[in-house]
């Protein structure tokens, strides 16, 4: 199937014309709050999607002040530096995307939150076994894929040139093909990649000003990367 193939499967296109603001890795930076607001208004988002690390190990009454104050539809994930507790500030916030899939806007979303383990222990870590058993029941054809940890060798490189993505996740998106896979969780790896018809994204950390507005409509899925002083 060709990447316009997929991108006409279902009607997707035709169901669907949205944009969003994507945003990850905020770890609890005040001056985030107003950048995203300021941003959700100069781009017309419709929706913000948060790829994890709302917070930096906490307090997740910060997320809960976060998330309620954007005045927009908000999908998000956990990272691993938030505690698992974070997921039901989510619920009531936002709409929770771990574990879930979701249609919206008639465009099919499916999203895992954590990482694979980390040297750093922190507390959101899944072993690839619990990955895999999570993200594939959920996980479709043609769907966007929002993850916290990106898929082994895509967006997944750190300084040292050591690729730190998760390998179930690698298989689960070799598996179902989806037209984009967001994730943040590697601050280095910022940007857009397109790798054997598949869209990779990273809008990185938005704690340093980063983000990307998304949009998929009668045509395409496009991205505008936004820099710090964008």
């Amino acid at each position: 199937m060709t990447r316009i193939e997929r991108l006409m499967y279902d009607q997707l296109i035709c169901r669907g014309n949205m944009r969003f603001l994507v945003i990850s890795d905020i770890h609890a930076k005040k001056a985030a709050i107003e950048t995203t607001k300021e941003r959700i208004g100069r781009y017309d988002a419709e929706a913000v999607l948060i790829l994890g690390d709302i917070t930096h190990f906490g307090p997740v009454d910060w997320a809960a002040d976060f998330i309620s104050s954007l005045g927009v539809d908000v999908y998000a994930i956990p990272g691993n530096c938030d505690p698992q507790e974070i997921l039901e500030v989510i619920t009531a916030n936002g709409t929770l995307m771990h574990g879930v899939s979701k249609d919206i806007g008639g465009i099919p979303f499916a999203g895992l939150g954590g990482s694979n383990p980390t040297i750093f222990e922190t507390p959101f870590e899944m072993d690839e076994e619990e990955i895999r058993n999570k993200l594939d029941p959920v996980a479709e054809d043609a769907m966007v894929l929002m993850l916290h940890t990106p898929p082994y060798g895509r967006n997944d490189e750190i300084p040292s040139g050591i690729n730190v993505g998760s390998h179930s996740i690698r298989e689960i998106v070799d598996k179902h093909r989806p037209l984009l896979v967001l994730a943040g969780h590697v601050h280095e790896a910022v940007g857009v990649i397109e790798e054997d018809g598949i869209m990779f994204m990273n809008p990185g950390p938005a704690r340093d000003g980063y983000a990307a507005i998304l949009d998929i409509d009668e045509d395409d899925i496009s991205i505008k990367m936004l820099g710090p002083q964008d």
